[in-house]
């Protein structure tokens, strides 16, 4: 008996969603984020907006910035008595962990200070010059400042000491911007060189690999 056109319609829809069905199931999907250690790893990624900072030679620091490689960014300030020159030297330990991967893969590294009043461009950049010649800084204006932590989700404050002086109480995480310009993961405290050069690892080769 012939087939109506109509049958016959459907059936060659059946046999062309059940080709798509099968071709799927041999497809490769996503990849799962990687298995880090103490590294977050965002599931959607968040574009850095401008924050109007300065950088450690006066210039604008654009949200362009972050397009010209891999960037650690954290924050804190010159006057910061452990946990900022701890961190600068983790993460320069870091960095000399990492010098085998591509050029283009080897992480810059960005420090926002939370001390605009006493942390100028050139101080900033003689402060963190001292733990690698590659490290930069970024200061700016107040408001810009609590924009640049407000984005991150890093807290601080003043905190006015009995001498007259006062220091800064501010957030240690570490977040890895791509060069897509967002940030794609967060290393929360305490840092350790080997832990964070793995980390790092795992997770350039995951967004590397197309799942921003």
């Amino acid at each position: 008996m012939a087939k109506s056109p109509l049958t016959a319609g459907l059936m060659a829809i059946v046999a062309l969603v059940a080709g798509l069905l099968a071709a799927r199931a041999f497809l490769p999907g996503p990849l799962q984020p990687p298995d880090t250690r103490q590294t977050t790893v965002f599931p959607s990624p968040r574009p850095v907006p401008q924050l109007g900072l300065v950088s450690r030679d006066g210039q604008p620091l654009g949200s362009d910035y972050f397009r010209h490689g891999w960037t650690l960014v954290f924050f804190g300030f010159t006057s910061c008595p452990d946990v900022c020159p701890t961190t600068l030297a983790i993460l320069a330990q870091v960095r000399q962990q990492l010098r085998d991967l591509p050029t283009g893969q080897q992480p810059r590294v960005l420090m926002i200070t939370v001390d605009p009043q006493r942390d100028d461009a050139a101080h900033l950049n003689s402060y963190v010059t001292f733990f690698d010649e590659s490290f930069a800084g970024a200061t700016g204006p107040e408001e810009a400042i609590s924009r640049a932590a407000g984005f991150f989700g890093i807290p601080y404050a003043r905190v006015d000491l009995e001498d007259g002086n006062y220091t800064m109480d501010h957030g240690s995480g570490i977040f890895l911007v791509a060069p897509s310009g967002a940030v794609v993961a967060y290393a929360s405290a305490p840092h350790n060189p080997a832990t964070l050069a793995s980390d790092y690892r795992k997770v350039v080769d995951y967004r590397s690999q197309g799942n921003e």
